[in-house]
């Protein structure tokens, strides 16, 4: 498994950690042993090309 890594663009009340290899890791900053999500890589980036590119994305109007 990957080492854990923060963005370098999270802010300091809202970070989270991401550990890249057969599966992403995903993890609170702040709470660090209050469990971690683990998602298979292709869903992890899917949801990087989601969040990059938002218009792409079919949700329904509020």
């Amino acid at each position: 498994m990957g080492e854990w890594r923060t963005s370098r663009y999270s802010g300091e009340d809202n970070c989270v950690e991401v550990a890249l290899g057969p599966a992403a890791k995903i993890r609170d900053t702040k709470d660090r042993s209050g469990g971690t999500l683990e998602i298979s890589t292709r869903s992890w980036d899917a949801l990087l090309a989601a969040l990059c590119h938002p218009t792409t994305l079919d949700l329904p109007k509020v």
